[in-house]
C-alpha cells in the first residue's frame, strides 16, 4: 500500500539525417485518456550526455499511436556524439522513469584530422558552425573560413569549431564554393570545400493556353535566375489539382501537357524543388478562353516603301477570324483581323523608309487578350529610293531656230549609297506627240540634245538591277524672240564664309525657285551648279568653297507650271581682292607744255579679275634732277570713279619738265598692280619768243624816243663812259670775264619771267675829284697788260680804279657826297641783287673793292650775281 505508482519509460527510436543535420525521434503514444499527454526530451551532447536542449511535448490526438519528432542541429552531427532520452507525465503530474539515452556516435579519432561539414550544400544568408576532429593525442591550434581566422569553440574534450555568420555566395568564382582550413599543433593543416547556394524560387506570371485544343502549354517566369554550375539542382511540376493525373515532370521555364478529356476549367500547381527547400504556385483557367493561334511567317517581298508579308496559320479547329499584329521593326506595328479560310494571311506594311533594313514578326490572337508567341524575326532590306534632280542649261545657236539644251541630273538615294546599283538612265523627251530616247551608261549624268525653238518635255529616269526610279520631269519654254533679260545685279552680303542671297517674292513662281551658280574666271569649263528653294522662300545661304577672289554667278530662275523662267541675275565675290591687273596705257602719250593725256585699255568686266572695278587711280609725280635725294618730289592722285571712262587729261604742268606717271585699277580693297611711264612736257616757244623780243622791242621803242636827241646823248655818253687818264684796263680780261659769266648764264634753267623793271640812275661827278679803293694792302704796282688773271667762281680781282671810276657793288662807301651820274639797266628775272645799304654822307670819292664770285653753294640759292662798274663819261 505504501508503494507509489509509476507509469513505465516510453521506448524510442533514433534516426540521424546528417546531410539536413537533423535528429528524428519516435516513440509509441501512451495515452492516459485524460487531460493530455505530456513527453519530455533531452538532447545531449558528448559521451557524458551534456544536455543541450531540453522541451515539453502535448499530444491531444487520440488517434496517433507513433509519433515522430525533429530536432535540428546547429553542430553537424558528425562532429560528436548525440544522445536523446525521454519521460511521460501521467495525468500531466505523475512522471515515468527516463527511457535510456540512445546516441548517434559522431566521427572517431583517427590518423588524421576530419573537417565537418564536407562538401555539403549549404544556404545563403544563414550561420553555420564547423568543427575540426583532430587525430589521436593532438590539439587543434587554429580554424578559417575563407581568408578569416575565427576563434575556437571547444566541443567536449577534443573537438574544435567555430561559428559563421550570414553565408554569402562568392561573387568571381565559377563553382560558388568555400574553404573551410584546420591547423593541428603539429604544424599540419586540413582543408574541406563546402558549397552556397539560395533555395527555390517561387514561380511568376504563371499562365496556360493552347493553340490546337490538343495540348495546353503553360509558362511562368522564374523567381530567381539559377546559377551557372550550380550544386542545387531543382526541379520543376505540374499538378492537375482537379484531376487524378499524375504529376508532370516540366521544363524550367514551361510545362506541356495534354488536354483532360471533358475538363473545361483547370487548377493546376507548379511545384519548385531543391535540396535546400521548395516552392509551389497555383492557377486556374478555363482552357476555352485560353486558345492562341500558332503562326509562321511564309514570305516577305519588300518594296521601295513598303514590303508584303504573308503567314500560314496552324489550326485543327473550324476556322475562325483572328486578330493579328505584323511588326517592321524599328517602330513600326500593324493590327489586322485575317481571315483564315485556307490557312494564309497577307499584309502590306506601308509607309516605310527605302534602302532602310528592317525585321518583321507575326502573331496572332483569337479574342484580341490572349496572344499566341510571336514567330521568329525575318530581316529584309527595302529597295533603294532613287530621285534624280534635273536641270538643263539652254545655248542660242547662230541658227535662231536652234537651241543646244544640256540636260544634267544628280541621283539622290537615302540610306546606304553602297546598297544603290544604278544600270543606266533613260532620257526621254518629246514635242507635239514626237518622242525621242536615249540611253545613257551609269557613270554619264549629263546628255546635249539639239531642238528648235518649240517648248519641250523632258524625263530622266534611273534604272536599278531591281527596279526603276520615279521620273524627273522638266520643261524648256519656247524661245521668245523678244525676252528681256534681267540687269545683272552686285552682291555686297557676301563674306569669306559665304553668300546670303535673297530675290523678291514672284507670284508666278508657283512651284518654288531654283538657284543656278557657277564659278567664272577659272582656267576649266564653269561646273554648273544648282539647287532648289521650296514656294514661299526668298533667301539662301550658299556657302563659298573655292578660294578667295573667285567670281560666282547666280541666276535665279521661278519654276512655273510650263517650265522655268529667269527672274534675277546676280554676281558676287567670297571675298574681293585688290591684286587685280595692271592697265594697258595707250601709246604714243598725247602731251603738251602743260598738260599730259593718257589713254589705256583694261576689261573690268573680266571674270578673272579677284574683284570688281570700282574705277582708276592716277598718280602723277614731278621727276627734278635739282631735288634733294631723299625729298619726295610733288605729287598728287587722280581718281577716276567710272570703270568704264579710261582716259584722263593732267593740265597745268610746267613746261619741258619730267613727270612720272601711274595707272592702276581700284577695287573696295584699294588700287590694284600699276602701269608706269615717264613723260616731258614740251617747251613753250612762244613765251620764250616774247621774252627774246620784249627787250628788244624796248630797245627800237627807246632809240625811237631818244634819236631826235640823239647828239646831246653821245655827248652825255662820252662823259659817263670815257676812258679816265691814265687808267690801265685790260681789255682781254673784261672779255674773258664777260664770257664766262654768258656761258654760266646760258647753263641756267629758263624760268617765267616774273617781272622785267629797267631802271636808269643818272650822277656826274664833280671834277678832278678821285675815288680810291680802299684796300688793307694797298698794291705798289698794278698788272701789266699782259696778264691773263681773269675773275672766277674761285678767285677775286682787286683792280685800283683812278678818279671817275664809279663801279656798281653790293655796299659802295663814298667818301664825298658828291652829285653823280650812273646809269643801270637790270633785268630782274634772272639777276638777284643782295639788299643795297644806303651810301654814308661822310666819305666822298671812296669806293669798295671791286668782288666778282661764283661759288657752287651760293648758285643753289641765288641764281646769279653780276657786279657792273660805270667809268664817267668825262674822261672818254
Amino acid at each position: 500500500m505504501d508503494t507509489v505508482w509509476q507509469p513505465p519509460s516510453p521506448s524510442i527510436s533514433l534516426h540521424a539525417i546528417k546531410d539536413k543535420q537533423s535528429l528524428l525521434v519516435s516513440w509509441l503514444v501512451n495515452h492516459s485518456r485524460l487531460v493530455g499527454d505530456i513527453y519530455e526530451i533531452q538532447i545531449g551532447r558528448t559521451e557524458n550526455h551534456t544536455v543541450i536542449y531540453n522541451r515539453n511535448i502535448s499530444l491531444f490526438s487520440e488517434d496517433l499511436e507513433k509519433y515522430t519528432w525533429t530536432w535540428s542541429s546547429d553542430l553537424p552531427l558528425e562532429c560528436v556524439d548525440h544522445s536523446v532520452r525521454m519521460r511521460h507525465f501521467y495525468n500531466q503530474s505523475v512522471a515515468s522513469p527516463w527511457s535510456d539515452w540512445i546516441t548517434k556516435d559522431g566521427a572517431q579519432a583517427t590518423d588524421k584530422a576530419q573537417i565537418f561539414p564536407l562538401e555539403r550544400l549549404m544556404r545563403e544568408h544563414t550561420s553555420a558552425m564547423f568543427c575540426c576532429v583532430p587525430s589521436r593525442g593532438v590539439d587543434i591550434t587554429s580554424m578559417s573560413y575563407g581568408d578569416t581566422t575565427y576563434p575556437l569553440s571547444s566541443i567536449g574534450a577534443r573537438v574544435k569549431a567555430i561559428t559563421v555568420e550570414n553565408l554569402t555566395i562568392p561573387p568571381i568564382q565559377r563553382i560558388k564554393r568555400l574553404l573551410v582550413s584546420c591547423n593541428d599543433a603539429t604544424g599540419k593543416s586540413i582543408s574541406a570545400w563546402n558549397y552556397i547556394s539560395f533555395p527555390a524560387q517561387k514561380p511568376r506570371n504563371l499562365s496556360c493556353g493552347t493553340s490546337d485544343m490538343k495540348t495546353v502549354t503553360c509558362t511562368w517566369v522564374p523567381g530567381r535566375k539559377p546559377i551557372p554550375f550550380d550544386h542545387n539542382k531543382q526541379t520543376h511540376t505540374l499538378h492537375i489539382e482537379n484531376s487524378d493525373q499524375a504529376p508532370i515532370s516540366c521544363k524550367e521555364l514551361s510545362c506541356t501537357f495534354p488536354v483532360v478529356p471533358q475538363l473545361e476549367n483547370y487548377n493546376i500547381s507548379v511545384v519548385v524543388r531543391d535540396q535546400l527547400g521548395e516552392e509551389k504556385e497555383s492557377y486556374s483557367f478555363n482552357i476555352s478562353e485560353r486558345v492562341f493561334p500558332v503562326v509562321e511567317v511564309d514570305r516577305v517581298v519588300p518594296g521601295v516603301t513598303n514590303t508584303t508579308v504573308s503567314w500560314i496559320v496552324h489550326w485543327t479547329v473550324t476556322p475562325l477570324s483572328l486578330l493579328c499584329q505584323v511588326t517592321a521593326d524599328p517602330a513600326k506595328t500593324t493590327e489586322l483581323s485575317c481571315s483564315i479560310v485556307s490557312g494564309l494571311c497577307k499584309v502590306k506594311l506601308k509607309h516605310l523608309l527605302p534602302n532602310t533594313n528592317y525585321s518583321t514578326r507575326v502573331r496572332c490572337s483569337v479574342n484580341g487578350r490572349i496572344w499566341g508567341e510571336w514567330t521568329l524575326p525575318i530581316n529584309f532590306t527595302t529597295y533603294p529610293l532613287v530621285t534624280l534632280d534635273v536641270w538643263r542649261r539652254i545655248k542660242q545657236l547662230p541658227d535662231p531656230n536652234s537651241r543646244q539644251v544640256t540636260l544634267l541630273w544628280i541621283p539622290n538615294a537615302p540610306g546606304s549609297p553602297d546598297t544603290v546599283k544604278i544600270k543606266g538612265y533613260t532620257v526621254q523627251w518629246s514635242q507635239e506627240g514626237q518622242n525621242w530616247s536615249e540611253w545613257k551608261d551609269s557613270g554619264q549624268t549629263q546628255t546635249e540634245v539639239y531642238i528648235d525653238s518649240g517648248q519641250y518635255e523632258f524625263t530622266v529616269q534611273a534604272v536599278l538591277h531591281t527596279c526603276s526610279s520615279i521620273p524627273a520631269h522638266i520643261t524648256i519654254l519656247q524661245r521668245e524672240d523678244e525676252e528681256i533679260l534681267p540687269v545683272e545685279k552686285r552682291l555686297s552680303s557676301s563674306s569669306a564664309e559665304g553668300f546670303n542671297l535673297s530675290w523678291g517674292n514672284h507670284d508666278s513662281a508657283t512651284c518654288g525657285y531654283t538657284v543656278e551658280w557657277c564659278i567664272l574666271g577659272n582656267a576649266v569649263p564653269c561646273n554648273l551648279q544648282w539647287l532648289k528653294v521650296p514656294q514661299g522662300n526668298n533667301t539662301l545661304f550658299l556657302p563659298a568653297r573655292s578660294k578667295a577672289g573667285s567670281r560666282y554667278t547666280f541666276n535665279i530662275y521661278g519654276c512655273t507650271e510650263n517650265g522655268h523662267r529667269l527672274l534675277e541675275v546676280q554676281t558676287g565675290y567670297s571675298q574681293e581682292l585688290k591684286s587685280v591687273q595692271a592697265p594697258r596705257l595707250v601709246e604714243p602719250v598725247l602731251s603738251t607744255s602743260s598738260s599730259v593725256t593718257l589713254e589705256w585699255s583694261y576689261n573690268e568686266d573680266d571674270p578673272a579679275q579677284p574683284a570688281f572695278i570700282t574705277g582708276y587711280l592716277v598718280t602723277v609725280q614731278e621727276v627734278g634732277s635739282h631735288l634733294l635725294q631723299d625729298h619726295a618730289a610733288d605729287m598728287f592722285n587722280l581718281s577716276v570713279a567710272d570703270p568704264g571712262r579710261k582716259s584722263v587729261t593732267i593740265e597745268g604742268l610746267k613746261q619741258n619738265q619730267e613727270y612720272a606717271f601711274s595707272v592702276s585699277a581700284l577695287t573696295k580693297e584699294g588700287p590694284g598692280e600699276a602701269t608706269n611711264i615717264t613723260i616731258r612736257t614740251t617747251a613753250n616757244y612762244s613765251a620764250i619768243l616774247a621774252k627774246i623780243l620784249t627787250p628788244i622791242l624796248l630797245l627800237l621803242g627807246c632809240t625811237i624816243l631818244i634819236w631826235p636827241q640823239r647828239k646831246m646823248l653821245k655827248s652825255g655818253l662820252k662823259e659817263i663812259f670815257g676812258y679816265p687818264a691814265g687808267m690801265n684796263i685790260k681789255t682781254p680780261e673784261l672779255d674773258s670775264f664777260l664770257q664766262e659769266t654768258s656761258e654760266w648764264l646760258q647753263s641756267q634753267k629758263v624760268e617765267e619771267c616774273s617781272s622785267c623793271d629797267i631802271e636808269i640812275l643818272n650822277t656826274k661827278p664833280l671834277l678832278n675829284q678821285t675815288a680810291v679803293l680802299r684796300d688793307p694792302e694797298p698794291l705798289s704796282t698794278l698788272p701789266s697788260p699782259g696778264s691773263q688773271s681773269s675773275p672766277s667762281a674761285s678767285s677775286l680781282s682787286y683792280v685800283p680804279l683812278e678818279a671817275h671810276y664809279f663801279p656798281q657793288s653790293v655796299t659802295v662807301f663814298w667818301e664825298s657826297p658828291a652829285v653823280q651820274q650812273i646809269t643801270s639797266v637790270t633785268n630782274k628775272t634772272y639777276l638777284c641783287t643782295m639788299e643795297e645799304e644806303d651810301f654814308p654822307e661822310a666819305q666822298p670819292d671812296k669806293f669798295t673793292e671791286i668782288k666778282s664770285s661764283f661759288e657752287p653753294s651760293d648758285i643753289q640759292q641765288v641764281p646769279c650775281s653780276v657786279i657792273y662798274g660805270y667809268v664817267s663819261n668825262d674822261t672818254m
